[in-house]
């Protein structure tokens, strides 16, 4: 089973984002890895600021390289203050996204954690714009962090459709929250039910294709937890009839989970670049973290 060994945590410096490198400490000390905790300041931004000052841009671009730089390891230092070594920090210039990769590969980290706000231009980790072009790109595990982290995840929705994801899904959130509940979650639909009644089927007979996609889907679930090796007191077996998305935010809060774990895409994957859309849209509405899993195989 995967193990992680290394933490890199991306930070724009903002509160939320501190959140998130408090979460990425717990889980790094849960799993006894070393954390790094790194900051980029964007290309376009320092491009803007040597416009604005001309001649002066050395001087006070490495005045502010070295307020960033100062102001990240003062976090590390009050993250870890009290519960041992503060975390390693690192300081890149350039495109966030390619950085924070780069860092992840060099560190050879098993899971990058990052918020799901930022605060400014100069300090932008914003989901639907640098976080989303880093989940496009991501080829390991990625933590968007929504919630303070009082304590360690004690309930975690997996939502499966029985793609090549679903195993590694599952097994990417036994290693990251190995003492939490599982719910394992199926959202199942009829094919075309909504044109159905247009063409003549009784509301009786679309009543039994659901009671079959149904029980189709439990045992699928329960097939699957068998290969995970998942004990029944440690899971449950959900399925929800609707649209997936949908049907993943409802159960987050009816069955209050604090994360969610699941793959970049599903059954529709067009591009590998591009996130799904029922990815894109629990990472937009949902109140708990998201772990994207990054690749089947991985």
């Amino acid at each position: 089973m995967m193990q992680i060994r290394r933490v890199l945590a991306a930070t724009d410096l903002s509160a939320p984002a501190r959140h998130a490198a408090a979460r990425a400490l717990r889980l790094a000390r849960e799993h006894g890895a070393q954390l790094t905790i790194m900051h980029v300041a964007a290309r376009a931004a320092l491009e803007a600021l040597r416009a604005m000052v001309g001649a002066r841009t050395a001087p006070v671009e490495e005045k502010v390289l070295n307020e960033l730089r100062a102001e990240l390891e003062l976090l590390a230092a009050t993250l870890a203050r009290g519960a041992g070594e503060a975390p390693e920090v690192h300081l890149a210039t350039g495109s966030v996204p390619d950085e924070v990769a780069a860092c992840a590969n060099a560190l050879d980290a098993g899971l990058i954690v990052l918020g799901a706000r930022g605060a400014s231009f100069m300090r932008h980790l914003v989901l639907g714009s640098t976080a989303e072009r880093m989940l496009r790109k991501a080829a390991r595990p990625m933590l968007v962090v929504k919630q303070t982290p009082f304590e360690a995840y004690h309930r975690v929705l997996v939502p499966v459709d029985f793609s090549p994801w679903s195993l590694p899904v599952l097994r990417l959130a036994r290693v990251v929250a190995p003492r939490a509940e599982l719910v394992l979650l199926h959202a199942y639909e009829v094919p075309f039910e909504g044109k159905l009644r247009f063409a003549g089927v009784e509301d009786k007979t679309v009543e039994q294709y659901r009671q079959a996609a149904r029980d189709e889907a439990t045992r699928h679930l329960t097939r699957l937890a068998a290969d995970a090796g998942l004990e029944r007191a440690y899971a449950r077996l959900n399925t929800c009839h609707g649209a997936a998305a949908s049907c993943i935010i409802q159960q987050e809060e009816e069955q209050d989970c604090d994360l969610i774990v699941m793959g970049k895409h599903g059954r529709g994957l067009v591009e590998e670049l591009l996130l799904g859309s029922v990815t894109k849209r629990v990472l937009a509405e949902s109140s708990a973290d998201v772990l994207v899993c990054a690749e089947p195989g991985r």
